[in-house]
């Protein structure tokens, strides 16, 4: 066509070599693409076209299109984009995993969830023994609110409890306005459930911040964990009416049981809630009155007095 300016399939055939019919089908293409156009004077007879001009005007109703449909993308988006602030603005208050990272924060969210509670909550709070005592006083006023609507309260401590002067006290104030509080040796970690509905956890970088958790599978299974410790710990009311004795002693082969295992001391404190200074006092008592000189000499003595569980045996019931 560049050459010869000649649209009739017989003229191709005839210049090009090619079979007649494959010629005519050539040329229709060409022309369809806009690629060739036929002289309005002599219908065997046209000429070629620059193929970004043929490009440019194929392309032309396609980009009509696509503006069009673009429109109304644009328009859809800010049709359903009115309801966006509002969708946010309440998912943010119902989300199932939120971060609220300061103290004041947490206690605010707290006395919220209190207040709001129907029926039940579950506490579990490691460490019992070395809680602060304004914390405390706090926390009695909160729970009392509580207790005074009907709401049930039942919270696990670290057997050091029983031995801390504000927390036996807080228990015995507690415990007489209805609440329930039971100790054990070990406890899973931190954490405050309401109506089995909305629970608290600790961060992970140990600072006052908190995980606030409204997903139902996870709540139900942070409170099937907090059961099966309920019922495996010790009904405590009133320390010094409670078997302080049997509850040392239970403490003391606890810690014989995790140095045997292998466990350091500071594993051991975190593990019991106890300080790094008690757990080692602890350790050196048990270790003289074993009359041990080291630890694998401990553990060996205390299987061989009885003194240790076998893996195989249960532990005693709860309150035995």
């Amino acid at each position: 066509m560049l050459e010869h300016r000649l649209t009739d399939p017989g003229a191709v055939a005839a210049g090009t070599g090619l079979p007649p019919e494959e010629a005519a089908l050539g040329m229709k293409r060409l022309l369809a693409t806009g690629l060739v156009r036929q002289s309005p004077d002599d219908p065997g007879a046209g000429f070629a076209v620059a193929p970004e001009q043929a490009a440019e005007r194929l392309s032309a109703p396609l980009e009509a299109r696509i503006r069009e449909q673009q429109q109304d993308l644009a328009a859809l988006r800010a049709e359903l984009d009115r309801f966006v602030p509002y969708y946010h603005q309440r998912r943010s208050r119902t989300a199932a995993v939120e971060v609220v990272e300061s103290l004041e924060e947490v206690r605010d969210a707290l006395n919220l969830a209190s207040a709001r509670c129907r029926e039940e909550m579950l506490t579990s709070q490691p460490g019992g023994g070395s809680r602060v005592p304004a914390a405390m006083e706090e926390a009695l006023g909160r729970d009392r609110a509580m207790l005074e609507r009907g709401i049930r309260i039942r919270t696990l401590y670290h057997h050091t409890a029983r031995f801390n002067g504000p927390s036996q006290a807080y228990v015995a104030a507690a415990s007489a306005l209805g609440a329930r509080y039971r100790t054990a040796h070990e406890l899973f970690g931190r954490l405050i459930a309401f109506d089995r509905e909305l629970a608290f956890i600790p961060v992970a970088d140990g600072s006052w911040g908190a995980v606030v958790i409204r997903e139902p599978s996870t709540v139900a299974y942070l409170c099937e964990i907090f059961e099966q410790t309920w019922d495996r710990a010790t009904p405590f009311a009133d320390a010094a009416g409670q078997g302080l004795e049997q509850v040392a002693r239970e403490v003391d082969e606890t810690i014989l049981q995790l140095l045997a295992a292998g466990l350091k001391d500071e594993a051991i404190a975190r593990r019991l809630g106890m300080s790094l200074r008690t757990t080692r006092r602890h350790i050196a008592d048990i270790m003289e009155e074993l009359d041990a000189t080291s630890r694998f000499q401990a553990g060996a003595t205390a299987v061989s007095r009885g003194l240790l569980r076998s893996a195989a045996e249960p532990a005693p019931p709860a309150g035995h």
